[in-house]
């Protein structure tokens, strides 16, 4: 999560809302690609979190990247929580429990995106090896407690943190320890809008088996494929979810618009001070009624800020945003975007993905997804084997990447970025599956090799 917006222009209808929702839509010769990608920092010394303080901490880490890149401070209560491009690229900004992340800057292909991230490993290795930090790709931390885990001096985290345990067992848990890859694209109007999201809500616990990487809890295995996704089944569900109505009649910017004001706000921001409004409406601070800030009137920042609050499977701002991933090694962080850009991007793809799902009930999306986070490619739809979809539905996305045609300076096309998911659905074997058999095999049943398996 970058910058919060500070847009203040005042909002004072549900249409002006539906109108800055639908500002969203772009030419296809404009669709862009952002990738998000969230990691852990470690003390490679001993294997323990980075805390945000100190000689060697998350603070020194921000300072020596912004030395590196020249880019500008993010602050919040007088504390630097993250950098941005000024010249349109990416951002850096701090996860709740210290988990980095690199927002990417819009891009047109995947290999461009690819190498943003490749680079940005590289810049942050440059500067954290020095203080004895490595970082670690995986979907939940494997080793720490709730208690071990280091807190971010962000503002409007402390907000959440206070509200979240009223709303579900998990939200701590999710905020502090977990980790994801996702994708943000564009669309091209409203229909176009409508299909891309029941697409990826009806296909992202398909996702979420293949990119299934967190299956240790405090050292020891948890039973799950991902209990990333387990968590969120469990944070806050009128917040979280399948969406189930994004498949009825009337699905629009107008409905999206409708949930969202539905769902509580958490903070308001003024002068760089959040005001803890959690569990308030939306549609008060509208009117002027809101009772925490009374007469004050929300703005567009306030809106866009709210929408980044909304955590369902697939969310939807300017853009579309693919939420189902466990965090992983390099070669998966690039396929998260190939995937959905292969069957999102291409016309005859998204038509053969939309066939692929359209049949499937509210009840059965549902089923599956609660069965995904433990059995993964082995959950099954309509009889079929969630590994047996995501065969059928890499194949459409290699096509939609090959009619593309976006070569590199090789002339490789962006399936190369495919080729990792297509090993998992070859093997049908996951990276939680391979953890496992090394945790009960070579490892002798300690995670600590994890951190060197798959650090960056």
């Amino acid at each position: 999560m970058a910058r919060d917006q500070i847009d203040s222009t005042p909002v004072t209808s549900r249409d002006e809302l539906v109108a800055w929702l639908e500002e969203g839509c772009k030419p296809v010769e404009a669709f862009r690609i952002g990738t998000e990608h969230e990691k852990f920092p470690f003390r490679r010394a001993d294997l323990s979190p980075v805390e945000y303080d100190g000689p060697a901490g998350i603070r020194a880490l921000l300072e020596g990247m912004q030395g590196l890149l020249g880019w500008e401070p993010i602050g919040d209560g007088g504390r630097i929580i993250g950098l941005y491009d000024v010249t349109g690229g990416g951002a850096i900004s701090l996860e709740p429990g210290g988990q980095f992340e690199l927002s990417g800057a819009p891009l047109a292909t995947l290999h461009q995106t690819c190498s943003e991230f490749y680079a940005h490993l590289a810049q942050v290795r440059e500067v954290a090896e020095p203080l004895g930090v490595g970082f670690l790709g995986l979907g939940l931390s494997p080793k720490w407690t709730l208690a071990e885990t280091p807190v971010m001096p962000k503002l409007r985290y402390a907000i959440m943190s206070r509200y979240l345990p009223k709303t579900g067992r998990h939200g701590l848990d999710m905020m502090y320890k977990t980790a994801t890859v996702q994708v943000n694209l564009d669309f091209s109007s409203e229909a176009d809008m409508v299909t891309k999201m029941r697409v990826g809500l009806a296909l992202q616990p398909v996702a979420t088996a293949l990119f299934a990487n967190s299956p240790f809890t405090e050292g020891k295995p948890n039973g799950f494929q991902s209990m990333r996704s387990e968590y969120w089944r469990d944070v806050d569900n009128s917040r979280a979810g399948m969406l189930p109505w994004a498949f009825d009649d009337g699905m629009g910017f107008e409905r999206y618009v409708d949930y969202a004001l539905d769902v509580p706000l958490y903070f308001v921001k003024r002068d760089q001070r959040y005001h803890d409004v959690a569990g308030s409406s939306f549609r008060d601070l509208m009117a002027g009624t809101l009772a925490e800030l009374p007469g004050e009137r929300a703005t567009v920042a306030d809106w866009a800020n709210h929408l980044t609050t909304i955590f369902p499977e697939v969310r939807l701002k300017r853009f579309i945003e693919m939420r189902g991933a466990d965090s992983g090694p390099r070669s998966l962080t690039c396929a998260l975007p190939a995937l959905w850009t292969g069957l999102l991007y291409d016309a005859e793809a998204l038509d053969g993905a939309w066939e692929l799902v359209k049949d499937w009930t509210a009840e059965e999306r549902q089923a599956l997804r609660d069965d995904v986070p433990r059995l993964g490619l082995k959950a099954e739809i309509r009889g079929r084997q969630v590994l047996d979809v995501a065969r059928e539905t890499l194949a459409l996305a290699e096509a939609g990447l090959r009619r593309r045609a976006r070569p590199n300076w090789l002339g490789e096309d962006e399936t190369i970025h495919l080729k990792p998911l297509l090993e998992i659905a070859e093997s049908g074997e996951s990276l939680s599956d391979r953890l496992l058999a090394k945790f009960a095999g070579p490892w002798g049943g300690s995670v600590d090799p994890v951190f060197e398996e798959l650090a960056y």
